[in-house]
C-alpha cells in the first residue's frame, strides 16, 4: 500500500512541478500523452467543486474498506485482501491531493481507438485494478458451495498415521 501511495505522490509531484513541459506531451502518437490536469471532481470530473463531499465520501470508503480488510485477513481471503489494499491506496492517494491542494492531479491521457479517455493517475489505476480483483474474488466465491468452511476451502495436511486396511479377502 505504501509503495503505491509513494509512486502516486511522486509521479504527481514530478508532473505538477513540470506542468508547462507536461501540458500535452506526446509519448505514443495518437494514443498516449502526458497531460497535466487539475481535477476538482471525481471520476470523469463528476461532482466538480464538491471538495468537502468528495473528501468525506473517500474517508468513509477508506474506513469501510479497512474494516473489510480486517475481515478478509481473518478469513485468509488473499484475493480480496489484495483488492482492498489497492483500493485503499488509490482512494488515499487522491484524498491526499484533495485535502492538501483542493483538487486531484491527473496526467495519464489515452486515446484508445480514437476515443478521448478521461485523464487519470496512478491512484486511479490502483482503484480500478482493485475493483476488478474484488469483482473476480466475488465471482470465485460464488463458485464455492454455501456452507463451505475455511478448512474445506484450504485443506491442511495432517501427520496422522493411516492404519492399514483389513485383508479384503476376508481371510485373516
Amino acid at each position: 500500500m505504501i509503495l503505491i501511495l509513494v509512486a502516486d505522490q511522486i509521479s504527481k509531484y514530478v508532473i505538477a512541478a513540470n506542468a508547462a513541459h507536461f501540458a500535452n506531451l506526446e509519448i505514443i502518437p495518437g494514443f498516449f500523452y502526458l497531460t497535466y490536469v487539475k481535477n476538482t471532481g471525481a471520476a470523469w470530473s463528476m461532482l466538480a467543486g464538491k471538495r468537502v463531499l468528495l473528501s468525506l465520501i473517500a474517508a468513509a470508503a477508506i474506513a469501510g474498506m479497512l474494516w473489510f480488510l480486517q475481515k478478509a485477513r481473518k478469513e485468509r481471503n488473499y484475493l480480496t485482501m489484495y483488492a482492498l489494499v489497492l483500493m485503499i491506496a488509490g482512494a488515499a492517494g487522491n484524498l491526499i491531493d484533495r485535502l492538501m491542494l483542493g483538487y486531484v492531479r491527473d496526467f495519464l491521457h489515452f486515446f484508445p481507438f480514437g476515443y478521448d479517455f478521461p485523464v487519470f493517475n496512478v491512484a486511479d489505476m490502483s482503484l480500478c485494478i482493485g475493483v476488478g480483483l474484488l469483482i473476480l474474488s466475488t465471482v470465485l466465491e460464488k463458485d464455492e458451495p454455501e456452507g463451505t468452511s475455511e478448512k474445506q476451502k484450504r485443506p491442511e495436511f495432517s501427520e496422522k498415521v493411516m492404519e492399514p486396511e483389513k485383508n479384503r479377502t476376508g481371510v485373516e
